[in-house]
């Protein structure tokens, strides 16, 4: 399968953190959010897609995210928690299927060949007004870039 035939078949629009997207499932449950102090739907998924040189920027959710690898190449995931960078790259003949990104910290993404295509399940479930990129941080920011150069394309 192509990059297109997934992006066609599951309807994936431009997502602003760079790559595509479309969320595939809200749940109708509500529940209270202790780090947001409002109520959020208990879960949200949906379907992603990073194609060759493309970035997913840093950012950050207030709450975990579960990234699950379906198709394409193994795709790289950073994580940025103000003391350094862990890397995780998953999919096929990787470490695994799965990367985990807990709440609040700073995450980016690129895909290790033609494409990527995974899944992201957020709890409490994802809602925009949660989302914040780095670059709109500005003493993280400016700490970031100072110490870790290497990452820019991802700022």
């Amino acid at each position: 399968m192509s990059a297109e035939f997934w992006i066609e078949k599951l309807k994936l629009a431009p997502h602003p953190e760079g790559g595509y997207y479309s969320e595939f499932y809200r749940s109708e449950q509500s529940v209270k959010s202790a780090t947001v102090n409002r109520d959020r739907r208990s879960v949200t998924h949906i379907y992603f897609l990073l194609l060759e040189g493309q970035v997913s920027l840093f950012h950050k959710v207030a709450h975990d995210e579960i990234w699950n690898f379906y198709e394409g190449d193994p795709i790289r995931f950073l994580k940025y928690d103000a003391f350094g960078i862990e890397e995780d790259i998953v999919g096929a003949a990787c470490n695994g299927y799965v990367s985990i990104v807990k709440g609040g910290v700073y995450q980016a993404a690129e895909s290790t060949g033609a494409y990527s295509l995974v899944g992201c399940t957020v709890a409490p479930g994802f809602e925009f007004e949660d989302f914040l990129f780095l670059r709109d941080e500005l003493k993280h920011k400016e700490k970031f870039i100072e110490e870790f150069p290497d990452y820019l394309k991802f700022v």
